[in-house]
């Protein structure tokens, strides 16, 4: 095997998860456009996905191989906050009582504070509600976003063993 074929092996894994990153983020973003406001934790699902992002676009250029495991460990915290969100919607443990229908965090609103489109902004999303789910069967996407995680970390894990192979 030559060094480019080589150098390209450990590329396409990271590539296809920095790719898969993107449709997760563009997905959310075309969701929101549609009326699917975003909850707290829903945009902390965000935030790792950005990052690998960034990281591929790095990796593509330098070609580190500490930046395969930053992707990989990039995408256990999304899968992980996937699973807590994924759970709160289940309601299989609490979620954050900011967020959430439980403890005392709405007792300072109003009842247009609560409205959709009430004192002017879109509305108080709870992140234990679930607001899609895939066909009835309880996936949200909270879910979605903790299998595809772990899926691209899994990318991100083998385009580590590949640049282990170039050194």
């Amino acid at each position: 095997m030559t060094k480019a074929s080589s150098d390209f092996a450990a590329l396409q894994p990271a590539l296809a998860a920095s790719v898969g990153s993107l449709a997760i983020l563009s997905g959310a973003f075309v969701f929101q456009a549609f009326g699917f406001a975003p909850c707290p934790m829903c945009i902390w699902q965000r935030w790792p996905h950005a990052i690998a992002i960034a990281i591929g676009v790095l990796f593509a250029v330098v070609r580190l191989r500490i930046l395969t495991l930053l992707g990989m460990l990039t995408m256990l915290v999304s899968a992980g906050l996937g699973l807590y969100h994924a759970g709160v919607e289940q309601k299989w443990w609490p979620g954050p009582s900011s967020c959430t229908g439980s403890g005392d965090a709405l007792s300072g609103l109003s009842g247009m504070d609560l409205l959709p489109g009430g004192a002017g902004d879109p509305g108080l999303v709870l992140c234990d509600q679930i607001v899609w789910d895939t066909w009835g069967l309880g996936i949200t996407m909270a879910g979605w976003n903790f299998v595809f995680s772990l899926v691209f970390a899994a990318l991100w894990f083998i385009a580590w063993r590949k640049t282990a192979k170039q050194a």
